[in-house]
């Protein structure tokens, strides 16, 4: 499944393509069940809500959630983080995120800091190897520390992070982990009380293969329903009698219609993510990054950020960074576009302070990510160009 055009490699912005059972889910439901789900007692309703009850168990199920209810639909990563820090945090709380963040974390905390509402450390981590040191998160615990949020892999170097460590950190401290799977669920195992998390914030769009406009948060039991603020206030349908949100999960943290729609493609998407083995998935991906790290390694101008070498793809996900002396990462991204139909993502990522710790900033680098539908050969396409580009 390719374009005959393009070859698509910026699969951690989003996944393309995706699993033809995504759309035909989509349309199905579409034609059958897309009524407003809880809002009537008709039967086309009914159905709407038994697919969000059964796809809030395959996500919960998917990460070791123990309780479908605690998952809440979102419209994205983003959308989820939001839900989660401006739902829990309360004034003069202390948060521990790290410079691999990508804006979704970076700029809400960022903004409740400036306002005075919440003080907020960053932690470094390693150019060479991608990585932060969990004994960094540890040092910079004090007394009024209520949240750490920690993405799972950076989105600029693909390196995967410590996070049952940093879990383990956090809840001997009694402090609440957050962590962000934007670029890591569908692909690396996760599990809600083994890795120590508290709050997971995930897209459906990436390596989960579903549609755009999906995602979620999951509300561990660890987390007491009665701590949350509701973000999204509105209509809930089986509640319509309360003068507030009603105090009750999802729906507390869930107002309004949700992307059925899009839901339906997520459910479809997750069956073909676990039918095809997320860790022979991640395996595909790993050779790819390393083929192409091996295929470019004779480019004298050419940088790869991160780790090199023979193991270079191992403790990554599909994502790897790189610039060539003489080309601004703009013009080179254009030039694999409209020259040689390759699709990649040059600039920051969204990822402004990850650039700076590797020396990358303000112009960023470009970022290749192949995915699953991905092949050896689009790789040696991209490093072709690359060779006749530098020469």
């Amino acid at each position: 499944m390719t374009n005959p055009v393009v070859d698509y490699l910026d699969n951690a912005a989003t996944s393309w393509p995706k699993p033809p059972e995504v759309a035909a889910a989509m349309a199905d439901f579409l034609a059958k069940e897309a009524a407003n789900p809880g809002r009537a007692g008709h039967r086309m309703a009914i159905a709407a809500e038994k697919m969000l009850d059964r796809v809030r168990k395959q996500i919960a199920d998917f990460v070791g959630g123990a309780d479908p209810h605690r998952l809440v639909f979102a419209l994205n990563c983003t959308d989820a983080l939001n839900i989660a820090f401006k739902g829990i945090l309360r004034h003069g709380d202390h948060v521990i995120t790290s410079m691999l963040e990508h804006n979704s974390v970076s700029r809400p905390l960022q903004s409740m800091s400036d306002s005075g509402f919440i003080t907020l450390t960053r932690v470094a981590f390693s150019p060479q190897t991608g990585l932060i040191d969990p004994d960094e998160i540890r040092r910079a615990i004090t007394p009024r520390t209520r949240l750490i949020a920690l993405s799972h892999a950076g989105n600029v170097m693909g390196t995967i992070q410590p996070a049952a460590a940093v879990g383990k950190i956090a809840h001997e401290h009694k402090i609440l982990f957050l962590l962000d799977a934007a670029q890591t669920i569908g692909v690396v195992p996760i599990h809600m009380d083994r890795d120590h998390i508290d709050l997971l914030a995930f897209p459906g769009h990436k390596s989960l293969l579903g549609p755009t406009g999906t995602g979620g948060l999951y509300v561990n039991k660890t987390v007491a329903v009665e701590s949350f603020n509701a973000f999204r206030e509105g209509g809930t349908g089986g509640d319509s009698a309360t003068p507030v949100q009603p105090r009750l999960m999802p729906y507390l943290l869930e107002g309004g219609t949700p992307n059925t729609v899009g839901v339906a493609g997520l459910g479809a998407a997750i069956q073909y993510v676990i039918a095809h083995d997320p860790a022979v998935t991640l395996a595909h991906e790993r050779k790819l990054v390393q083929h192409f790290i091996d295929g470019v390694a004779d480019i004298a101008s050419l940088t790869v950020y991160g780790p090199r070498g023979a193991d270079a793809a191992a403790g990554r996900v599909g994502t790897v960074s790189f610039n060539v002396a003489g080309y601004s990462p703009q013009e080179l991204g254009g030039i694999l576009d409209e020259t040689f139909s390759i699709a990649v993502r040059p600039g920051l990522h969204c990822a402004p302070y990850a650039h700076k710790i590797i020396g990358t900033f303000p112009d960023g680098a470009v970022r290749m990510s192949p995915g699953h539908f991905n092949t050896l050969a689009d790789i040696d396409k991209l490093t072709a160009a690359l060779h006749e580009v530098a020469a």
